[in-house]
């Protein structure tokens, strides 16, 4: 990894192919009861994941029945779509490579108890072995490795923190990374001129503009000076009309990164109700668009019906879409905004919110999600923590999209 002050530097060149999808198939209608996966196999597509419906099996002869609450299961890692495994704790979950379906077996309990926590830290480090392996595969071909390219402007501590992370991450997959630091005070019109010759410059795979940006720069301006087939973030206006008309498109990584978190999990999405907390149009609604769109399209969906809500949706009307929502997700930006007595028994949860709040018994500051993750745990079936949820997901989906540019898949 370089990082250069200043003036652009050259770097290293890139190419690619497309990955094959696995075949589409018609979905029968969900039973009455619940039970069984009515769309195995489904959600081909760049941004893939294995999973399907959990099936809910037959307990030491007794026959389960979901109304009587989730029974207790031995802690298992699930594979992931490549073999690999990623932790769901509380949880047994296995799937067979290229497979469309889970298996789950639980033991008969009268006694339900509390969510299996996602391991977005451990989906993570599965996706990124598998990136790993592709990176190794392409480079073996004869072709250049993958490179990101990232510019960040001024003095930001999170912003510095989150692009380490992000160059850690790029290195330790074998796709290679720069930083290009400039002041606060640089000018648009030379930001500009940078993601120009980046744009032009083929060794490099994927182009970040790090966000915020000072106030003096319209960020959407600058994402937008960014090639569509470049633009690793999904922001480009390009991307985002392909992803509301369902075509592939480079997704926005949170977005991408909480779609995966659905599928890998297994977490049913087809005809069920989705609430999603947030309208931001780098989150809130990409993943919007994933979760409602056609399952038979280019760009499959999970046909579900979504429901957006804000941070100026009145608390009581945000409670009655809540209770009535199979999934939940959250990224509004405000501590404990999801209370137990909005959620309902048994729904998935899933939190975006990344918030710095003081400990009142230590007075430390520590991160927290927009989740009451504590009391909300006792609830729902499913539930992400912050950290080591969505965040991990969205470095590694980030690394996804740059070896998809590489390869040049989408454009």
């Amino acid at each position: 990894m370089r990082v250069r002050r200043g003036n652009y530097p050259c770097r290293s060149p890139e190419e690619t192919s497309l990955p094959s999808s696995s075949p589409r198939t018609k979905r029968a209608a969900p039973s009455s009861s619940g039970s069984g996966h009515p769309e195995a196999g489904r959600h081909p597509g760049h941004c893939q994941g294995a999973g399907a419906e959990l099936g809910l099996a037959k307990a030491e002869g007794e026959e389960w029945e979901a109304e009587r609450g989730w029974p207790k299961a031995k802690a298992m890692a699930a594979p992931g779509a490549a073999g690999g495994r990623a932790l769901l704790r509380g949880l047994s979950l296995s799937w067979p490579l290229g497979a469309g379906s889970v298996s789950q077996s639980f033991r008969s309990s009268a006694v339900r108890c509390e969510a299996t926590i996602i391991s977005g830290t451990e989906m993570a480090r599965q996706i990124c072995k598998e990136i790993c392996h592709e990176v190794k595969s392409w480079v073996s071909l004869g072709n250049r490795k993958p490179h990101l390219s990232i510019i960040l402007v001024g003095d930001n501590p999170a912003s510095h923190t989150y692009v380490r992370n992000k160059i850690k991450a790029a290195t330790a997959v074998g796709i290679g990374s720069e930083v290009i630091l400039k002041p606060k005070d640089v000018s648009q019109e030379e930001l500009l001129d940078i993601t120009e010759q980046l744009n032009m410059d083929p060794r490099v795979s994927g182009i970040l503009v790090q966000l915020p940006l000072p106030d003096h720069i319209d960020e959407r301006t600058v994402c937008n000076g960014i090639a569509p087939g470049k633009d690793v973030d999904g922001f480009h206006i390009v991307n985002v009309g392909r992803l509301c008309l369902d075509q592939h498109s480079m997704i926005p990584a949170t977005a991408c990164a909480v779609w995966e978190i659905i599928k890998r999990t297994g977490i049913e999405t087809f005809g069920k109700n989705v609430v999603v907390v947030g309208r931001s149009k780098n989150v809130g609604m990409p993943i919007t668009m994933l979760l409602h769109s056609d399952g038979e399209h280019e760009r499959p969906g999970g046909d579900a019906t979504v429901t957006i809500t804000h941070r100026y949706t009145p608390k009581e009307q945000l409670k009655i879409h809540t209770q009535l929502a199979d999934i939940i997700i959250v990224a509004a930006g405000i501590p404990k905004m999801i209370t137990s007595d909005m959620v309902r028994e048994g729904a998935a949860v899933i939190d975006v919110g990344i918030n710095h709040i003081r400990d009142p018994v230590t007075g430390r500051t520590k991160l927290v999600g927009d989740v009451d993750f504590e009391e909300v745990k006792k609830k729902a079936k499913f539930i992400t923590p912050v950290p080591g949820g969505v965040g991990p997901m969205t470095v590694a989906m980030l690394l996804k999209n740059t070896l998809l540019a590489a390869k040049k898949i989408i454009f």
